[in-house]
């Protein structure tokens, strides 16, 4: 157990209680850690300017003495002013705070006040959105954390503080004295002080730069000492599968491998065959055939032998796989179970028993699998699907349940090359490039709103050949209601202008039997449009689905539009997808133009690089590479490479972290495998 206070419960700190603690669970902090380095996504700048330089309708910070007593005037339900007039030097000028009568106890005649707001110059007044504490206002520069409705800015602004003044003494470097000389760093202390409380932008930037190679560091020395631990040990068993079984398998599937599917199944045997173990990343878009390969793979060790496990994130995917692969094994004579965090009690201690006594040849499902009570006979292959999605850890207590089992990774988006290699290790890597026989390539185009005729008139003509449509309208927002007002606008609309169909709308929160039934009579081809809020929704292939249409097209990352239009074209039918989209940005057109010019998955991936430094391009969930909290793998690429580099070099001098000076390293790592056990 990590004997060290900065990892203690947050309950540790003054006035936390067990809610409070819960409340700031759902932001992912668990420990005076973790509220240390929880840092800002932005700052706002709180200027103080001369009133004669201040623009109309700026943003500033205002200092001054309170003139008059408060005054405050209601006009409707819970909506109200409060006023009051601010001295600044010899100006005077009018202070409105809407809708925020409490602050009422703040104002006293006299008393020196800082606001932020916006001014209004030919009224001179500040609309004002908050008073700033004095610890703020010295920096110029307000902190903008990542909340929710269970915890505010503010709480959570007061208990970063009380952590900063109870612990930072407490704080010990985890990047080496010599590393961070030699790449100009800031010491860790530094690092918290000066990403919660800049004194300016350029201080903001140093401190930044620091908590990103910190962070990749950390993540690049666990996947360092993971690959030192299997290579010690790399040395894995062949698994002698029996070709006339899998020639079996093959006749029974109602079609034939692509080429590229043949090519990895190749590459998996060589593998397995060998007596190393089998360290593999494949990577193929969505639709490319990847879960076949997977049965191969998992076919071939059993006629070896030995058992496998498919780990995957979700729930619906662990179902899906289950269906998929029990309907293709079954018939072989293998024995496939589901365990999940939702098989029930009885059915579970049944699952537990044949996968100790070897009855189980298979076993599918979510991180259920790396609980202590799964115990396997003899574990020989692991497959993790969107392995991105499990913490270093995760993977690691699933492979130690074998005996140096083979692990096959996969992911749905294409990372290149390069990048793939920094992120995930010494792994070789397959590639499906190509899609099964058959499948025709989707047209798609950007379109502006102005082209609307256009795109209505290739609706009508689908429409009549007696095609669907799916309409897509983007989370955009952090307010689901003002998302699921977009898309009941849409849903009006379209219903208006096509009324001889019939359109349907699906959205997050609807109840689950509700969701499957309008999915199931969609797949039936009962309804014509179906327009959906989310990526998630629209998970279930429909093969007479050939058209999309992805509003606001720009608000999307490429590799999440990419994963969208890969829903349609699963028949073998000509399809289309459209983009609307108007942007603003020469970046957002350049988008835009990219992922309509090309459905190669590993080209957009590369351009997608090429672009870096503009945002998230990958997007979050979707993007097959692990999210950090401060670094982005695209955009601070060089730095991922130097934080790699000095992670091998730390790891092959010190493999067990015994240096007295990789102490708080250790320490972390610890803690950070406690978090992965934890989700």
């Amino acid at each position: 157990m990590i004997n060290n206070a900065l990892f203690a419960p947050v309950t540790d700190l003054k006035g936390v209680g067990t809610k409070t603690a819960a409340n700031l669970g759902s932001l992912g902090i668990y420990s005076i850690y973790d509220l240390l380095f929880y840092f800002p996504f932005r700052y706002d700048e709180l200027q103080t300017l001369p009133l004669d330089q201040i623009m109309d309708g700026q943003k500033v910070l205002l200092k001054g003495v309170v003139a008059t007593e408060a005054f405050v005037s209601r006009f409707g339900y819970k909506k109200s002013r409060l006023s009051f007039k601010m001295r600044i030097d010899h100006d005077i000028i009018m202070v409105n705070f809407f809708n925020q009568p409490w602050l009422r106890k703040k104002v006293e005649i006299g008393k020196e006040v800082a606001v932020y707001g916006k001014y209004n110059v030919a009224r001179q007044s500040l609309s004002g959105f908050k008073f700033v504490a004095a610890k703020e206002n010295d920096s110029g520069m307000a902190p903008i954390y990542p909340v929710n409705k269970h915890i505010r800015q503010k709480k959570l602004v007061d208990l970063i503080n009380l952590a900063i003044n109870d612990f930072l003494n407490k704080v010990t470097d985890v990047v080496p004295e010599a590393v961070r000389r030699k790449y100009r760093l800031l010491s860790d202390q530094e690092i918290i002080q000066k990403m919660h409380h800049p004194k300016n932008p350029n201080e903001a930037k140093l401190a930044k730069r620091s908590a990103i190679f910190r962070e990749f560091f950390i993540f690049e020395t666990e996947i360092a000492l993971l690959s030192s631990a299997n290579s010690h040990h790399s040395k894995g068993f062949a698994k002698h599968y029996d070709l006339s079984e899998v020639a079996k398998l093959t006749k029974s599937l109602p079609f034939e491998l692509s080429n590229d599917q043949k090519q990895v199944v190749n590459e998996i045997f060589a593998d397995m065959h060998s007596e190393r173990q089998m360290q593999r990343l494949l990577q193929g878009e969505v639709g490319s055939g990847k879960t076949v390969v997977a049965v191969y793979a998992l076919f071939a060790a059993v006629t070896a032998g030995y058992q496998a496990a498919l780990m995957v994130p979700t729930e619906i995917l662990a179902t899906q796989h289950f269906k998929k692969i029990d309907e293709l094994l079954r018939p072989l004579g293998v024995r496939i179970a589901l365990l999940t965090g939702n098989t029930k009690t009885m059915e579970r201690r049944e699952i537990y028993r044949e996968i100790t006594d070897g009855t189980i040849n298979i076993i599918i499902g979510t991180h259920a699998l790396i609980q202590k009570k799964v115990i396997f006979k003899k574990l020989g292959l692991i497959i993790i699907d969107e392995q991105h999605r499990f913490g270093v850890g995760q993977r690691q207590a699933l492979i130690n349940k074998g005996d140096h089992p083979d692990i096959l990774a996969m992911t749905a988006t294409p990372i290149p090359r390069t990048l793939a290699l920094t992120v995930y290790g010494e792994m070789s890597i397959s590639e499906i490039r190509h899609l099964p026989s058959g499948r025709k390539t989707i047209i798609s185009s950007w379109k502006t709103s102005n082209q609307m005729k256009e795109v209505y008139a290739l609706m009508h003509k689908q429409l009549a050949q007696g095609f669907q449509i799916y309409a897509v309208t983007p989370l955009i927002t952090e307010s689901e209601a003002v998302d699921l007002k977009n898309a009941e606008q849409l849903h009006t609309k379209l219903s208006h202008d096509f009324p001889d169909q019939k359109v349907v709308l699906l959205h997050g929160q609807m109840p689950g039997p509700k969701k499957d039934e309008i999915m199931a009579d969609f797949s039936a081809g009962k309804i014509d449009i179906l327009v959906t809020t989310s990526v998630i929704e629209v998970g279930v292939d429909v093969a007479n689905a050939n058209m999309m249409i992805i509003y606001n097209a720009d608000r999307f990352g490429i590799s999440q539009l990419h994963q969208l239009r890969g829903r349609i074209g699963r028949g073998h039918t000509q399809s289309y997808c459209i983009f609307m989209a108007d942007p603003k940005t020469e970046a957002g057109k350049a988008r835009m133009k990219i992922v309509a010019s090309t459905t190669d998955g590993f080209k957009l991936a590369e351009e997608d690089l090429k672009m870096r430094g503009e945002g998230d391009l990958f997007g979050k969930a979707q993007s097959g590479l692990p999210e950090f909290r401060v670094g982005n793998v695209v955009n601070d690429y060089n730095t991922l490479v130097v934080a790699q580099k000095v992670a091998q070099k730390l790891v092959q001098d010190d493999p067990e972290l015994q240096d007295k000076s990789h102490n708080s390293l250790k320490q972390v790592l610890e803690y950070k495998q406690l978090e992965q056990e934890r989700a």
